[in-house]
This record gives C-alpha cells, structure tokens and sequence, in this order.
C-alpha cells in the first residue's frame, strides 16, 4: 500500500484588509566590492556612471534587483552588464554577503535599500563598460585611505572601506592567500600578499613561524630553492596546502603601517 501524498501547498493569501498602498514603496539594489591583487597593489573594481544620477563618478558595480530575481542573482547580472565579463567568469565568483545599506537618503532618486556583496579573487580579466556603465577599471586602493580610491558615487565609498576590512579579515581565518601566489612561491611572497591587503609591514621570521606551524596551509616542494635577490641564501619554495581554514588563525598586527 503506497503512503498517500500530501496535496501540494499553495502560497499564503495576503490578509484582505491588507493594502500595499499603506506603506512607502522604496527600490532594493545590489553593489559589490570586487578586489584582487595586482603588481604588488590591492585592486578594486569600479565603473564610470554613465547616466544621472553622479552622471561621470566612479562607483561600485551594481544596480536594481528586478522582481522575479534575487539579490544574489541580480549581483552576478549587474556585474556583467557593467563590466563586461564573461558569463563564465562572473559565475565561477563566490561573492560574500557583506551588509545592508539603508539610509533613507543615501540615493537623491528614491528611498533605495542595497543589499552589499565583497569577494577578493585571482586572476580576473580586464574590464570594459557596459550597460548604464561608460567604462570599467581596476583601480589602485591606497592603504593610507581606508580602502577609498577617491570620492565614489552614493554611499559607495562606506561600502568600499567596509568591504576591504572584511576581506582583510577573511586572510585571517583562510588560506586565500596562496591563490594569489604562483604554484611554487616563497615565503616571502606569501608574505607580500598579506602586506598588500592588510596594508601593514609584518615581522618576517614571526609570519614564518605561524605560516608553518598552521596545519596545512603550505606544504614544502621538493627542489632546488629560489633565490629572490639580495645577499641572502636562497629561499626554500612552498605550494598551498590542503587546508581551507586556518587554526588558529593568523591575526593582523595592530599599530603597524607599510612604509
């Protein structure tokens, strides 16, 4: 005897004396802090607004979410449109959800809420403008303007400050790191993808006990060492490990600033 089948379940109807009409309408829109490590520099990408309003500004990429979409599937179309990157590209991102930006008067146009997504990634292409974007760029984060390029479109520079410190977080509890080194890297250059994001000078033999101690995140490579410059010997090379996170993690220094 087959057990019965529960019958399907229909969506809940809004309670009739309910009118939408009662409430303020306000638009929901993505924007997402996309950085990544370039020439020794902390990246992020930013689009030149091509329409009113901040017509001519840089600003995060980003946009509405439509009715029939999520916030995170408008993240990955907004992304494309605005940059130009392929469809293949903008869905190997694992975007992370930052926080949710809802000053009333953050957009001159509406009351507008952004849902804010961060990633740090390897490896990205150039951009190029597209949609109601009129071109798109890496552009340089200066460590001493915490995280900000320069004057950004909207509330985009808050968003931009906010999402740098958290992927400078998420150095300290994963092995991120190692995707921005080749496949057999120093210590050191590991090191130098720390400094970058972190904007600090670390303490070379300190970063080493704690980068070899943390149980897998590198593991050494069979052959000759390579020499990196300068009178010392050369260094012994490493590839990344099997571990994801980091325990215990590795924690930035406080008070400290790169030269």
């Amino acid at each position: 005897m087959t057990p019965q089948q529960p019958p399907p379940t229909r969506p809940p109807r809004a309670p009739e004396n309910y009118d939408p009409a009662d409430f303020v309408p306000f638009a929901v829109t993505v924007d997402l802090a996309v950085f990544t490590v370039r020439e020794n520099s902390l990246h992020v990408l930013l689009v030149e607004r091509g329409e009113e309003p901040y017509r001519g500004h840089w600003a995060l990429p980003g946009g509405f979410v439509r009715p029939r979409e999520s916030a995170g599937q408008a993240a990955r179309r907004e992304l494309a449109e605005e940059t130009g990157l392929s469809p293949d590209t903008v869905a190997g991102l694992r975007p992370e959800q930052l926080r949710t930006y809802s000053d009333p008067d953050r957009d001159p146009r509406m009351r507008v809420v952004s849902v804010a997504y961060t990633a740090l990634v390897p490896d990205l292409p150039e951009p190029r403008g597209g949609g109601d974007a009129a071109q798109a760029r890496w552009i340089r984060c200066a460590p001493h303007e915490n995280g900000e390029p320069g004057p950004l479109a909207f509330d985009h520079g808050r968003i931009l400050a906010d999402g740098r410190r958290r992927i400078g977080a998420k150095l300290e509890y994963t092995c991120l790191a190692t995707e921005f080194c080749p496949p057999r890297f120093t210590l050191g250059e590991l090191q130098q993808v720390y400094e970058t994001v972190w904007g600090v000078a670390l303490d070379r033999p300190n970063f080493r006990r704690k980068v070899l101690t943390s149980p897998g995140f590198v593991e050494p490579v069979e052959g000759p060492p390579r020499r990196t410059g300068g009178r010392g010997k050369p260094a012994a090379l490493y590839r990344a490990g099997t571990a994801t996170a980091l325990h215990p993690p590795l924690l930035r220094p406080e008070g400290r600033s790169t030269p």
